[in-house]
């Protein structure tokens, strides 16, 4: 693999299904979701990204949210198996796809569980949330696979919180800054350093590379806090993916050069 390469997979017929834990249920727009899924592909391809598609998983409400199928670091793929039972079937599309990209392809045995989306890399150290759809059994075998590799891993409990994924909660900044809302960041103290930012899909960010940051249209004021820390927002509106906990970051899985 060169360059940064970014695995996406369009949203499916069944997307309005999808499941929801913390958010009561609202219509989704699927026509519109559809063209904000290509507007978000497009501001990854403006950036600098290339764009692979996983293989449809019209079966697959939450399909779409393709980072929950896996962890990928240098190259290697740790493919998932979420603590929902009903999304495994989204796995073996997105395994063919970054297999076929050269990836090394590790897989999540059972009684393990893990979604991508609780994975928070931050140089070689991975915040994994563990209490949700991660077990234990899980982050031992995310340990087990990247550990030789130079990762350190960082448990982060998320039982009884409100975040679906850890990274429904907190993101990174390109330094480093882990960020994240008060309502939803638990233990600020896990992290070297937190900034707390005004709005929840602000803890969002997709590092694009510089400066950039992909977030979300509906947190305003943060991308303004971005501005004056001397970065560039890069806004797409996610609206109808928002109405189902998802994000920014579980549209895509970025895999970076290597």
């Amino acid at each position: 693999m060169s360059g940064n390469i970014a695995l996406v997979r369009r949203p499916g017929p069944r997307l309005a299904e999808g499941l929801v834990t913390h958010v009561e249920r609202t219509p989704v727009d699927t026509a519109l979701a559809l063209r904000q899924w290509h507007d978000y592909v497009e501001a990854l391809r403006t950036h600098g990204w290339r764009t692979v598609e996983a293989a449809p998983a019209d079966d697959c409400p939450d399909g779409v949210f393709v980072e929950d199928t896996m962890v990928v670091h240098r190259n290697v793929a740790l493919i998932a198996r979420s603590g929902a039972a009903g999304r495994r079937a989204e796995t073996p599309g997105a395994e063919d796809a970054v297999a076929a990209l050269g990836c090394s392809i590790d897989r999540l045995r059972e009684p393990g569980t893990l979604d991508g989306g609780d994975v928070l890399k931050v140089g070689d150290t991975f915040y994994v949330g563990q209490g949700g759809r991660t077990n234990a059994d899980g982050v031992r075998q995310l340990r087990a696979v990247f550990g030789p590799l130079g990762a350190r891993v960082v448990t982060v409990p998320l039982a009884g919180g409100k975040a679906l994924h850890l990274k429904s909660a907190v993101t990174a900044l390109p330094d480093g800054t882990v960020v994240g809302h008060p309502s939803l960041a638990r233990d600020p103290s896990l992290f070297p350093r937190f900034l707390p930012v005004p709005e929840e899909p602000g803890a969002h960010v997709v590092l694009l590379g510089g400066d950039r940051l992909l977030m979300a249209a509906s947190a305003p004021r943060t991308a303004a806090l971005y501005t004056g820390l001397g970065y560039q927002p890069v806004v797409v509106d996610i609206g109808e993916f928002e109405k189902l906990e998802g994000c920014v970051t579980c549209l895509s899985v970025r895999l970076r050069a290597l």
